[in-house]
């Protein structure tokens, strides 16, 4: 079988958003940390969504919503980079969240410009 690259991806960046969440609340932020959680997280859940869709249509639809909390996830990280509420680094995450964007928006438009093409 072969590997999904963006599930693995996301699967671990989520791991890595775990670990930042626990130690921005060791640093008591709590407001931040779970707004991160929450939709940093979410972006595999639903890329792993997206890998059982019934269509292709539903499949982009899927898509399109891990690709809006990989960019909500990424405005978080900024805040938190740049707000300097504390001394944790997130460039390493920042990296990898754009490396994620810019997966999934290839995804799409790959399946977009194949729906389109099934259609004519």
């Amino acid at each position: 079988m072969k590997e999904n690259v963006i599930a693995i991806k996301t699967f671990d960046f989520a791991l890595q958003v775990i670990n930042l969440y626990k130690q921005l609340k060791n640093e008591n932020e709590f407001i931040i940390s779970k707004q991160l959680l929450r939709c940093g997280t979410s972006i595999g859940a639903n890329v792993e969504e997206a890998m059982a869709a019934q269509s292709r249509r539903d499949f982009i639809s899927k898509m399109a919503i891990a690709s809006k909390e990989a960019r909500e996830t990424k405005y978080w990280l900024r805040l938190l980079d740049k707000s300097y509420i504390t001394n944790i680094s997130v460039v390493q995450q920042l990296s990898d969240i754009d490396h994620i964007i810019n997966i999934i928006t290839k995804i799409i438009k790959t399946s977009q410009e194949s729906v389109t093409a099934n259609r004519i």
